[in-house]
């Protein structure tokens, strides 16, 4: 989007409402089976006639045949599934019934089955090429997809990777036959060999043309006065052309993810690798650059998806397969000589950063395991034999050395009571040493049979060098966050929105208001934790430079959390509605939606499923078929919601309409004065 438009909403006015969408949600009587790029179009036009004056998408890089469009093949490539393929230049006669079929053929789908449908549209995009690829190459040599090519350079790597994915049956780069390790002359070499040429172009062909399109109804959004934000991911999925391309610019050997906490007691593993920022720094961080002047060409706005990412990440090695263990990344480390100025000789040490287990601890689990009492000895003996080693003649015992993680514990070819145990054990732990004489505190490291056994003095030095460990590590946040979300801001004209849920440190909200950069409220989490009765934050408290929303696409929508999850009572009190009914309907709709409006953030952003419940039309039977995605679970649910009509349909709802302009046109919630009495409840 245009740098005059960034500049506008980068002002404190005009505060906007709008919706965030997947792509792929989208329905017309175009698209074939799921959402496409042309789509946008309509649905700008039907947003502006609700007084929407921002869409907010899910991302939109081709992942592939996994549904989840955070776990993108490429960082610029766009997803084939959103591709109109009656609007190609190379549509004709010929394939009009193939498309019609492969339209009616899903059309009626509840959620759109994303691998059959985007097999069958490859299929017919391969149909496509074959019957003009004479012309296509033509184009590639002297013609516009030769001058595409050259101004994006970076489809010449991602079209050689999609070959060899392709043809190593859809599987990792990490298990190919060949070109697992490649360098930039290795991709240009095999870019140029006229005996794969055709293949490349195909893939190369096929993203001009979702560029065209993407591009063409982004200049419309715009002209039509509608902000779109994007989503950048800020991981890549390992298997990926970037980290397959280059590895340089990765740390694979560790794993990003999520500290644990109340909904994930073991942390989230992400399986996606950390950056290696020294490295990118290098090059003056060329990668995210031209990864943002990707994006720029469509979007005018943008989410900077786990903002926290750029201070610091929770990183697991790769022998885990939990989180548990995992450490934040930068940190400052504590040494061994910081542990021997606390009176900790090497034995001690040891004691705190390794489990130890007693032997009777062993048979214990394979008696409650309800193991046969005559095949215990055999059991216990193995356990011994593959995962330990005696400490002398002590009755404890360390892991063995060769045991460097939870999942060479499940390959042992153990009783599962025993291996249920020694998994329970692995981080029992104050300290992990994840590199030599360097540690860092276990995230339950209060519970470990370590930490019991200190005294009460040893506790006390213990907690004081945790914690001034944590401080400094902190200053250290603070600069590294800082220097890259400048870097970031100043690299792009387009508008950075930071998604900062989570633990978040007390520097994330200092670097983003200096930088001017908008934060997240989700207001159902937007809680004084710390408070007795953990009351909400007051929508009118809500900073300005913030997004405001109800529901993300990782949770509930607000019909299923007010029916399910909600604390009902409170919530009503918090918004002046006592007598809110328990059963969602467009009236509570209303009621909510608009208080939630009235915030003080510049932007306020709905699930088009939440806006959707200001009509009665559109109510699902079950709430819960709503969503669009449910974190910790892979099937064919995630990431297919799709729109319950089209969007002429919808359009046709004039109730919805009027409905959704009225919340565009609330006026901001006025901050109570500090001399106002405090509203009691009777």
């Amino acid at each position: 989007m245009g740098l005059t438009q960034t500049k506008t909403i980068a002002q404190p006015e005009p505060r906007r409402i709008g919706t965030v969408i997947p792509v792929g949600a989208l329905r017309s009587e175009q698209s074939l089976g799921a959402g496409e790029f042309p789509d946008l179009v309509a649905f700008g036009e039907l947003c502006t006639r609700m007084g929407l004056t921002l869409m907010q998408l899910l991302p939109v890089n081709d992942t592939g045949y996994d549904s989840s469009p955070y776990c993108a093949l490429s960082a610029c490539a766009l997803h084939p599934l959103y591709l109109r393929l009656q609007d190609l230049p190379e549509a004709d006669g010929a394939f009009t019934r193939a498309v019609r079929e492969l339209g009616e053929r899903y059309q009626n789908e509840s959620r759109f089955p994303y691998q059959t449908l985007l097999r069958a549209k490859m299929k017919l995009l391969r149909k496509y090429y074959a019957a003009h690829e004479e012309a296509i190459q033509a184009q590639a040599e002297n013609g516009p997809l030769g001058r595409w090519i050259g101004e994006n350079p970076w489809v010449k790597e991602y079209a050689v990777y999609r070959r060899l994915k392709e043809a190593n049956g859809e599987k990792s780069w990490k298990e190919w036959t060949s070109h697992r390790t490649v360098t930039a002359a290795d991709i240009q070499a095999l870019w140029e060999d006229p005996a794969l040429r055709k293949e490349h172009l195909f893939w190369a062909w096929v993203q001009e043309a979702l560029d065209t399109q993407f591009g063409k109804a982004a200049q419309e959004l715009k002209a039509a006065g509608i902000i779109l934000e994007g989503d950048l991911p800020i991981l890549m999925n390992e298997d990926s052309c970037d980290v397959w391309a280059h590895p340089e610019y990765f740390h694979r050997e560790l794993s990003a993810g999520a500290p644990p906490d109340m909904y994930s007691p073991l942390g989230q593993n992400w399986g996606f690798p950390i950056y290696n920022w020294q490295a990118q720094e290098k090059d003056g961080y060329a990668w995210w650059k031209n990864r943002l002047k990707v994006a720029e060409k469509y979007y005018g706005a943008y989410r900077i998806d786990h903002v926290l990412g750029f201070f610091r990440i929770w990183a697991s090695r790769r022998e885990d397969t939990s989180a548990i263990l995992g450490r934040f990344v930068p940190a400052v480390p504590i040494t061994t000589k910081d542990l021997s100025a606390l009176g900790f000789d090497p034995g001690r040490i040891r004691w705190v950063s390794q489990p130890h287990i007693p032997t009777g601890a062993i048979w214990d689990s394979l008696r409650t395991g309800g193991i046969d009492p005559s095949a215990l000895a055999v059991e216990a003996e193995r356990v011994f034999t593959l995962a330990l080693d005696r400490i002398g003649a002590e009755e404890l015992w360390l892991f063995k050395e060769t045991i460097r993680g939870e999942k060479d514990i499940d390959a042992l070819a153990l009783h599962p009571a025993a291996k249920a145990y020694l998994l329970a054990a692995w981080d029992n732990r104050i300290f992990l040493e994840y590199a030599q004489g360097r540690y860092a505190p276990v995230w339950y490291y209060q519970n470990s049979q370590a930490y019991a056994s200190l005294s009460a003095e040893e506790r006390t030095n213990l907690e004081a060098l945790v914690r001034q460990n944590r401080q400094a590590s902190e200053r250290g946040w603070e600069r590294q966050g800082k220097k890259l979300l400048t870097v970031l801001k100043a690299a792009s004209t387009m508008l950075p929105c930071a998604e900062d849920l989570g633990a978040v440190p007390a520097c994330v909200p200092r670097v983003l208001t200096k930088l001017n950069i908008i934060g997240l409220r989700v207001v159902r989490w937007s809680r004084r934790w710390d408070e007795p009765g953990e009351p909400y934050v007051p929508l009118s408290e809500y900073p300005p430079l913030s997004v405001c929303t109800p529901a993300v696409h990782d949770s509930s929508t607000l019909r299923e959390w007010w029916e399910e999850e909600a604390d009902q009572r409170q919530f009503a009190d918090f918004i002046g509605e006592p007598s809110l009914s328990f059963k969602y309907n467009p009236g509570i709709a209303r009621i909510i939606l608009t208080k939630i409006a009235g915030a003080a953030s510049q932007f306020r952003v709905f699930q088009i499923q939440d806006l959707l419940h200001l009509s009665p039309q559109w109510y699902a039977p079950d709430p819960a078929r709503e969503r669009i995605n449910v974190p910790g679970k892979v099937d064919d649910f995630n990431w297919t919601y799709r729109l319950p009509a089209s969007i002429t349909e919808i359009g046709k709802d004039q109730h919805l309409v009027r409905a959704v302009r009225e919340l565009s046109e609330v006026v901001p919630v006025a901050k109570p004065s500090s001399k106002a009495k405090k509203r009691t409840n009777p």
